[in-house]
């Protein structure tokens, strides 16, 4: 049996910067294990290239969710990354971090002054600055010299200009810095990528520690479950991709960071979850935590899909002799769309004003941009979606297992817009974003509004076009919580460590209490270099 300081279970955004830390900070000696496969492929890399590759390859994992009653029964996708780096490797590489209300609910949580370790914003801005290697900031709020590179869009379509100035005239601000002082207003996003090459966190982290003995890193191997003496984590038991069984041992913490939907496996399968739920699946008790799999959310999201009036935006840019000559342009000049993931601009708002927190996200995406189940619903052609999304949604879902066989994927229910407040504020949301095609040069260029349309605009008809298109944002949360010391259904204490047995901590978005308002890869990278300096400080 190998034997290592330190066993990282999951190699996403979260495990390998928890990973690094522990090797680059401490001098640990580490195993990061990753299910998935090497992010090294150009497409990868490339912006647009993602999409080359995500849909049914090797690179995700599409979990099927339960039937959604609440939702006419909809059978659902959530797509996880399958891939060293994890999300940070196939996303739209938007950097968002959060506000500092987030947090300040976190640190409430786990318990506020009396929990010994804090989350306020504070506590966690350091994490985010150090990692930052921003091209345009460096100030109290942004980091210039971290591993993390973030940029600017390197190619911005016309149509997201058109987006920005449409939605000034409706009176949102132009905001230079989402994750400045303020987010509330409309601006363009920035990325984590420099000279449009993505900067994943296999990137930032793992590849600069490539020669040091310190760090190993195996790819195909599925952890069956953690070993424990007694109550202590000692190891890890994996297979390969050649179904060979492997046992490592870990002489400090295992950490657990394979996400929000299969940390819950992994500790249900290792007897860490609802005792009734494990004793079902034969499954030995080693500690009853009922959070576990528990209080899921995600950001739900919502499409307006407008039509064009002329050939705007990416439809067909990467198909026959437009592929060839954006490939052209890039290799010749580094320039051109192959730059953009075509999420180049968005918005922070409150269709109720200014002075409220903003409750819908938006992005501007410059084509008809539609769910797996849902891509027959209307034909492709030139068209704009804005993709409306509900920041702190109220409904929760939930992860259960789907058997005792850890190869299985666990059972999945999202829950999402179950809450009828959601639909409400989803609804609010979706009647300002319908004017942005409506107004300004975006609404000079929309020839027609397909979804939802003019036809029907009540609050019945605008909650059943939430019903129908509703998705995943990608952004799964909170099954594997923080919490207070009498907060029964809290898995973790404020040091990121599981209840009931010693030497367990697990620092992936599992472990948000709630979910932040905004894309949630930077926040994972924050939580994975937050565990390591909360281990070394130990």
């Amino acid at each position: 049996m190998e034997e290592f300081d330190h066993i990282v279970i999951g190699g996403g955004a979260s495990g390998c910067a928890a990973a690094s830390g522990l090797v680059r900070e401490g001098g640990r000696r580490v195993l990061l294990l990753e299910a998935g496969w090497s992010n090294r492929h150009p497409l990868l890399d490339l912006a647009p290239g993602v999409y080359k590759l995500t849909d049914g390859s090797r690179y995700m994992t599409y979990h099927r969710t339960e039937a959604q009653d609440h939702l006419h029964g909809r059978v659902q996708d959530i797509p996880q990354a399958n891939v060293l780096g994890g999300g940070s490797s196939v996303n739209a590489q938007v950097y968002i971090r959060g506000r500092p209300a987030d947090y300040e609910e976190w640190d409430s949580y786990a318990g506020g002054p009396a929990s010994g370790t804090r989350w306020r914003w504070q506590d966690v801005l350091p994490h985010f600055r150090a990692m930052e290697d921003n091209n345009r900031f460096s100030n109290d709020l942004h980091g210039a010299h971290g591993p993390l590179l973030v940029s600017d869009p390197p190619h911005i379509d016309k149509t997201a200009r058109w987006f920005l100035q449409s939605m000034q005239e409706l009176g949102l601000p132009f905001n230079p810095d989402f994750n400045g002082t303020a987010q509330y207003g409309t601006g363009f996003y920035q990325f984590t990528n420099r000279a449009g090459k993505r900067c994943s966190a296999a990137h930032a982290f793992v590849e600069p520690l490539r020669e040091d003995t310190r760090l190993t890193v195996r790819l195909g191997a599925t952890v069956e479950r953690i070993e424990f003496s007694g109550r202590k984590a000692v190891g890890v038991t994996y297979v390969d991709r050649s179904g060979n069984r492997h046992t490592a041992g870990s002489s400090s913490d295992v950490i657990l960071a394979a996400g929000a939907l299969q940390t819950p496996k992994i500790l249900m399968l290792s007897g860490l979850g609802p005792a009734a739920q494990l004793r079902r699946h034969g499954i030995g008790v080693l500690a009853d935590l009922p959070g576990v799999g528990a209080n899921l959310a995600d950001h739900p999201e919502v499409p307006i899909i407008g039509l064009f009036d002329g050939p705007h935006g990416y439809f067909r840019q990467g198909e026959g002799w437009r592929m060839l000559k954006n490939g052209l342009q890039y290799l010749l000049f580094g320039s051109g769309p192959i730059n953009s993931t075509g999420f180049e601009a968005g918005a922070f708002f409150n269709p109720d004003g200014e002075e409220e927190l903003p409750s819908i996200q938006a992005y501007c995406v410059p084509i008809v941009y539609l769910d797996r189940d849902l891509q027959r619903s209307f034909s492709k052609t030139y068209g704009v979606t804005i993709s409306t999304v509900l920041l702190k949604p109220r409904s929760r879902g939930f992860v259960t297992l789907r058997s005792e066989n850890p190869h299985d994927l666990p059972s999945v229910s999202p829950q999402l817009l179950q809450d009828d407040g959601d639909i409400h504020d989803m609804a609010k949301g979706l009647r300002f974003l319908r004017r942005v095609l409506q107004t300004g040069p975006l609404g000079a260029h929309v020839s027609r509004i397909l979804a939802p349309s003019d036809e029907d605009l009540s609050d019945a008809a605008l909650a059943e076009h939430c019903r129908r298109f509703v998705k995943t944002n990608y952004h799964p949360s909170g099954t594997a919580r923080i919490g207070s010391a009498n907060d029964d259904d809290a898995v973790l204490d404020s040091e990121l460590r599981c209840r009931g047995v010693d030497g367990l901590r697990v620092c992936d978005m599992s472990a948000a209490p709630t979910i932040v308002a905004g894309n949630t890869s930077a926040p994972a990278m924050m939580l994975g270099s937050r565990c390591a300096s909360l281990i070394l400080r130990d």
